[in-house]
């Protein structure tokens, strides 16, 4: 530490930190365009420049270190009269348009104009016009020739991103900030850049002339759409959501979202937005009822059910985002009725992975340590995509020297260094982890498990083994892919064997916002209940689906819709009506989590509360509520709670970290690799595609990552074939066939093609694991 005085005011600063980060610790403010404290310093904007005393000339804050005695004055003449100079540059080529600017009224350099600026311009030349650039469907650039060339957005695509898609070219007063030609930015965290720019040369496209920013409330909500929880602020007019910006969270988003927690607003008020109870009449018309009808039919109904049926013909089907009250309102109405008939796990097939588990499967460490490790070893997982910021974690971990392996089916490029990686077939991925054991145990002259004798160690899994022996911090962590594949239950025990021998942290990149939620809910079935892959494969006479698209979000969306079809009854708690329409008897409107108080439990067991943003639209009503007026309707005791915090309180009130555990009681083994004359499908969730509210959110479909699925394929693959790529194919499953164009794709393992799930060109081919035959049309 070194002692520095800054306006009068002594202090202590790391020995090597910036002058402008000693002055923000101590309260002092120093204006500054291009400085930001995630990013590295550019010094390219000099508004900060200060007066340090014995310095000939004024010093730019932000890249000048503290030294033992130094003496800064930021208010000084001579450092008033350098950001004054700094300002009246800034604004020669800067077009004074603030009352049609989106960015007036939360503009930095509008703040500072008044603050450190001159009341009138010496200027009188022709300012400079600069087109607009094509960056995509999620960012405008109409405002381009505002731009102060902070730099700011090409040092977070480098940076953070982990791909510079933004640049600047050209000098002087003709640069201009622009992507590479013909490429808009496809980052899957690009919409940080508009909160980055101090100006509105950035702006986003979907809320551009929405709305003015002081007419906006501003109100606090979390992510439902994976397990991190970013903290989020849904900016609201006239009880709609106009806007959603990060709210800082160190410990979980720090200061960023993605590109998903940003957008997914346009989904939430789509023209198939349920907003009165329908009832599907005798004829098969949808007719609007009351509320008090439509839950007096879900009544009668389903008590006519158990009274013929028995309670266990009736199940209950939630989902990763349904929030912790709701789903232990749905785990409790259903035990109420009778029926241990209740999971929300819809992508989880392997029968036996329940009995493996001792607890709640969970991240195995505070989300903020994934930027400390030195090892990690991610397995089953499309990282990017399934959880973005996670990925940026490790993308800084990687930076500063970790070393980051994957043992996967689809060599997916994580935007960092990646020390060594296995892609397999899905049916190989237990076995490869048994090679990475194996060599482990080779390395540190020790006995491998007996299991895995006979065991052919490759070089990839040698290297692994070496890596991850090598690490102090070490972590093995399961992704969405090895939860959802059918020997889920070898993956984790060969898993968890391997951070076992390395002395690693165990976990699991969970899916959805409220996977451990779920678990602490106790929304699983329990005393011989049925899974939702088991209430989806075979019929029952009755359902209560939450907030489910079942075609969309289950393993096999084609099986789990004919289920519903061929089931007695089926209601939907939903906030879409074609997301039910197909199969439901009765639809009641529920609220998205913009439109509801709850709670989220993330992949590191935070519990984290939100209220409601906007007034529930129409006649919906928050889920949690219907439950609990059900419970009611049935006349069943403990339904008595007057709000959310209530039901939260008895669900978390035994504590949270006591019921994490992933420790796994299966025992290591090999597993036999699918064989035939078919290839083996690789399936992935895309990022825009993974829940109801995305998958209706405009702009963000009109994005590359949303493109039309296409059946993906190595080049060795695609020669054994005889098929090339562009052809239009023909894919048959056991249970139906679809067409697609095939694409070169070398990341895909050889012997496998990558197709993506959730969309309705590929809902046909059911199972989201097993062979495959494909030929050329």
């Amino acid at each position: 530490m070194v002692e520095v005085t800054i306006d009068g005011i002594k202090t202590e600063a790391p020995e090597g930190s910036m002058v402008i980060q000693a002055a923000h610790k101590l309260g002092v403010y120093i204006p500054h365009f291009c400085y930001h404290k995630k990013l590295s310093v550019a010094a390219n904007c000099r508004m900060c420049l200060v007066d340090v005393e014995k310095a000939p000339k004024a010093m730019p804050a932000c890249a000048t270190p503290v030294t033992n005695g130094m003496v800064v004055h930021t208010r000084s003449e001579k450092a008033i009269a350098a950001q004054n100079s700094v300002m009246e540059f800034l604004l020669i080529n800067h077009p004074l348009d603030c009352p049609v600017c989106d960015q007036g009224g939360e503009c930095q350099l509008q703040d500072l104009a008044v603050g450190y600026g001159k009341s009138a311009s010496r200027y009188q030349e022709t300012k400079r016009v600069v087109p607009a650039k094509n960056m995509g469907p999620l960012i405008s650039t109409d405002g381009m020739q505002r731009c102060i060339h902070c730099t700011r957005c090409v040092r977070f695509g480098e940076e953070i991103g982990g791909i510079m898609e933004i640049g600047m070219v050209n000098r002087g007063e003709f640069a201009e900030i622009t992507t590479f030609i013909g490429k808009s930015v496809e980052s899957e965290l690009s919409g940080n850049v508009i909160d980055l720019c101090p100006v509105g040369a950035l702006l986003s496209k979907p809320y551009k002339m929405n709305a003015r920013p002081w007419e906006l409330a501003r109100r606090r909500t979390v992510s439902p759409h994976d397990s991190l929880g970013a903290n989020l602020i849904a900016q609201v007019k006239l009880d709609r959501v106009k806007r959603v910006v990060p709210f800082e969270n160190e410990e979980v988003n720090e200061c960023w979202i993605s590109d998903r927690d940003r957008f997914s607003y346009e989904g939430l008020y789509t023209e198939d937005r349920l907003t009165h109870p329908m009832i599907r009449g005798e004829d098969g018309e949808w007719r609007e009822a009351s509320w008090s009808d439509a839950l007096q039919v879900v009544v009668q109904t389903i008590n006519m059910i158990r009274e013929e049926f028995g309670a266990e013909q009736l199940g209950a089907l939630g989902t990763a985002t349904a929030t912790t009250e709701e789903l232990s309102l749905l785990a409790r109405l259903t035990r109420a009725l009778g029926s241990e008939n209740v999971d929300f796990r819809l992508r989880q097939v392997d029968p036996a992975f329940d009995q493996a588990l001792s607890g709640a499967p969970w991240l195995g460490m505070p989300v903020a340590e994934l930027n400390e490790v030195d090892r990690v070893l991610v397995v089953g997982s499309f990282l990017r995509k399934d959880h973005p910021l996670m990925a940026q974690r490790l993308r800084q971990a990687a930076k500063r020297g970790a070393q980051i392996y994957f043992i996967d089916s689809a060599a997916d490029d994580p935007l960092f260094n990646v020390a060594g990686r296995l892609t397999v077939a899905p049916s190989a991925i237990a076995n490869a982890l048994a090679e990475v054991s194996v060599a482990v145990a080779q390395a540190r002259e020790q006995d491998a498990s007996p299991a895995f004798n006979g065991v052919q160690v490759s070089e990839a899994a040698r290297a692994i083994a070496a890596g991850l022996a090598s690490g102090q911090r070490t972590a093995v962590l399961l992704g969405n892919m090895a939860v959802a594949s059918s020997q889920a239950t070898q993956i984790a025990a060969n898993a968890a064997e391997v951070a076992r021998q390395v002395e690693a942290r165990f976990g699991f990149l969970t899916e959805g916002g409220n996977t451990v939620g779920g678990y602490l809910a106790d929304a699983l079935p329990r005393n011989g209940g049925r899974s939702a892959a088991q209430m989806l494969a075979e019929p029952l006479k009755a359902y209560l689906v939450l907030n489910a698209e079942l075609s969309m979000d289950a393993a096999n969306g084609a099986q789990a819709v004919q289920t519903l079809k061929n089931s007695g009854f089926a209601v939907a708690l939903t906030s879409y009506k074609s997301a039910a329409e197909e199969w439901a008897d009765v639809m009641l409107p529920v609220s998205p989590f913009t439109e509801t108080s709850g709670t989220f439990v993330n992949a590191e067991g935070r519990a984290q509360s939100f209220k409601a943003a906007t007034a529930p639209l129409g006649d919906t009503r928050p889920a949690w509520k219907v439950l609990r007026v059900l419970g009611n309707f049935f006349e069943l005791q403990g339904f008595d709670d007057e709000s959310s915090e209530t039901v939260r309180d008895a669900v978390l009130a035994a504590g949270i970290e006591s019921r994490l555990s992933n420790e796994i009681k299966a025992a290591p083994a090999l597993t036999s690799v699918a064989a035939g004359q078919g290839l083996e499908r690789v399936t992935d969730v895309p990022i825009y595609r993974s829940d109801a509210i995305v998958r209706r959110s405009q702009p963000l479909q009109e994005t590359t990552a949303s493109q039309a699925p296409r059946a993906r394929m190595s080049a060795a693959t695609l020669q054994g074939l005889g098929i090339e790529s562009g052809d239009a194919v023909r894919i048959s499953s056991a249970q139906g066939q679809v067409t697609l164009p095939a694409q070169l794709d070398d990341t895909v393992a050889d012997g496998c093609v990558r197709i993506s799930a959730a969309f309705p060109e590929t809902l046909a081919l059911g199972a989201a694991d097993g062979q495959l035959n494909v030929e050329r049309v």
